[in-house]
């Protein structure tokens, strides 16, 4: 307990504020993966988000979001291959350095300042890919990619994605869709997958460092999948819900906002 109690701040509370803190962890997980996978992306930036508010440590937090990313990424993926979105020749040329990359970025601990600045960058180009910033305004011909660029891009998110513990695909999609490589399903079918390789990749560099699993991380996994399974198939195949997604985005940087200078 006392282990429990080191990592997870809410466990010191009264049992009533635990349980109320715990199903809001668990509101928030299912909101995060529900409006992440509808872009094709796993959702880390945003669990690292929630369950910063919890004050769960960062030791903690790389391995079980990265987990959480590899359940969500690999539906959003399915679905969006199954609805013939996914292009290999736009996926390879970033996956090929970011994997290895991805693994050495594992072994770099950051401190807690620069971890928590760093993150909220990130939690900003979430918010904004999340409003739809970077959504092309039509659906016209995809501009082809230089290999060199794809290598290069996918070489220095990968190390970044081990280092904080996501799949990079939040930067990815923009930046796709920024030089017209691709539209929006293609970004987000590519998205998903980098995000997949990338978290398995990261994560096989954290076991090999013998780093601890939090114990709630099963209960996660459920409230993820059936966030991502629902997000996903509305992603691929319905319209957006704007009301919900600017709800998500709110709570996300307000979030960022305290990482970067609280």
């Amino acid at each position: 307990m006392l282990y429990l109690q080191e990592h997870f701040r809410f466990l010191k509370l009264p049992l009533y504020t635990a349980m109320n803190s715990i199903a809001v962890i668990l509101g928030l997980l299912f909101l995060v993966s529900l409006f992440y996978s509808s872009v094709g992306h796993g959702g880390a930036s945003g669990y690292l988000a929630a369950l910063g508010i919890l004050g769960i440590s960062t030791e903690l937090m790389r391995p079980a979001v990265l987990v959480l990313n590899l359940f969500v990424s690999a539906i959003a993926f399915m679905q969006y291959y199954r609805a013939g979105h996914f292009r290999w020749s736009l996926f390879y040329p970033f996956a090929i350095l970011s994997i290895p990359m991805a693994y050495l970025g594992a072994f770099v601990k950051l401190g807690p300042v620069v971890y928590k600045q760093v993150l909220g960058i990130c939690l900003i180009i979430a918010v904004l890919r999340i409003l739809g910033l970077f959504n092309r305004k039509s659906d016209g011909p995809s501009s082809p990619m230089p290999l060199y660029a794809g290598l290069l891009i996918g070489a220095v998110l990968g190390f970044l994605s081990g280092m904080i513990g996501i799949g990079g695909g939040i930067i990815l999609s923009p930046i796709i869709l920024l030089f017209r490589w691709g539209n929006m399903k293609e970004t987000a079918a590519v998205s998903a997958l980098f995000i997949f390789v990338n978290s398995l990749a990261s994560l096989s560099g954290l076991w090999k460092q013998g780093t601890p699993w939090p114990p709630h991380l099963a209960l996660w996994i459920v409230v993820v999948v059936a966030g991502g399974l629902l997000g996903s198939w509305w992603g691929s195949r319905r319209a957006e819900n704007t009301v919900l997604r600017n709800v998500l985005a709110g709570v996300l940087l307000l979030a960022a906002v305290k990482l970067i200078f609280i």
